[in-house]
């Protein structure tokens, strides 16, 4: 055991008392040593109280300076407690025009929207919430496993029931991974675009790849199967429909693109990778003739493509059934309609 200064001192002076002071007896010599012990061990007791109390100040002292840094500590308690209540989906829907200005775009839709909710857990629960993107995920994600189980089943088909195995496999591959690509990437912005700007952002601009994708996957198969046996033409077409097709992507990057002012550069950039599909139609109706375009060439396959995407790119910008419906139609509708 370690001896305090105090306790030291004290039996270095009970040995020089002992010593210098006058004869006593054995009882009285015992007696006094006991006492002085006794003393010796409350003045070692009080000085490990006083260490304790220097100590305890200086912890105090130590606290007090922190004490802004605890207060910060309980305020963010405080948020990240209302976010978990956020996260646990105690939300309720708010009107257009609450909404912060990065998740104001659809101006028809006067309420059912999805408040700011900086959580992904928060975002993917809330498809099974009505909102007015509710449909839009729905039909996105249904399409997308649908197109998805239907390319699966094509591709492992046996290779008796093709033509040209691995030709034919690649061409419709391409378009059913254009249209996963497009149907994945648009249920993902509609369900987590409310997460925050930044996000948001970055899955608008996703989905306007998807879009790019899905208008080249489709060519593909076509211009093959038009052009099967003029392999110069089909691969002229596919590498000018590819640089239109990146060259889309590559202005999609861009944070205007996005925004609801560049919605008719949106709609012009992607008619004019759709309607990109003309000349090679009117190559082939030229050198075929149409009775045989009309027959055997795919024509229909050709118009149906450039058809669908005109119909879709006209209901995206002029958005016809929100302007002239009510809210329950524009409910149903959603964000596309």
């Amino acid at each position: 055991m370690t001896l305090q200064p105090s306790t030291f001192r004290c039996l270095v002076k009970s040995a020089c008392d002992s010593r210098a002071g006058p004869t006593r007896g054995p009882k009285t010599k015992m007696r006094l040593v006991s006492l002085k012990s006794t003393s010796c061990a409350a003045n070692d007791a009080r000085g490990e109280r006083e260490d304790e109390a220097r100590e305890e100040r200086s912890s105090d002292e130590g606290f007090m300076g922190m004490t802004p840094l605890l207060q910060a500590h309980h305020a963010m308690e405080k948020v990240e407690e209302f976010v978990h209540k956020v996260w646990e989906g105690r939300w309720r829907v708010i009107p257009h025009d609450v909404l912060p200005d990065w998740l104001k775009d659809n101006d028809f839709l006067l309420h059912g929207h999805r408040p700011p909710m900086p959580s992904f857990r928060a975002c993917f629960r809330s498809i099974f919430r009505i909102h007015t993107e509710t449909g839009n995920i729905w039909t996105h994600l249904l399409g997308c496993l649908f197109f998805l189980c239907l390319g699966l089943m094509y591709m492992f088909r046996p290779n008796m029931s093709f033509v040209a195995p691995v030709q034919e496999k690649v061409a419709i591959g391409m378009f059913f991974l254009g249209a996963i690509l497009c149907l994945s990437f648009s249920w993902l912005f509609h369900t987590v675009y409310c997460h925050s700007e930044g996000v948001s952002r970055v899955f608008s601009k996703l989905d306007n790849s998807g879009i790019a994708f899905l208008s080249m996957g489709s060519f593909v198969p076509w211009l093959s199967c038009s052009f099967y046996c003029s392999p110069q033409p089909c691969f002229i077409y596919l590498l000018v429909v590819c640089v239109l097709g990146l060259s889309a992507i590559t202005v999609s990057q861009c944070d205007f693109f996005a925004t609801p002012q560049y919605r008719g550069v949106r709609a012009g950039v992607f008619v004019g990778l759709g309607l990109s599909g003309v000349v090679p139609t009117l190559h082939f109706v030229i050198s075929e003739g149409l009775i045989r375009v009309t027959t055997i060439g795919q024509m229909g396959l050709s118009s149906g493509n450039q058809s669908g995407c005109g119909t879709q790119i006209y209901l995206h910008t002029l958005r016809p059934p929100r302007k002239n419906f009510d809210m329950q139609i524009n409910l149903h509708n959603h964000a596309h309609n």
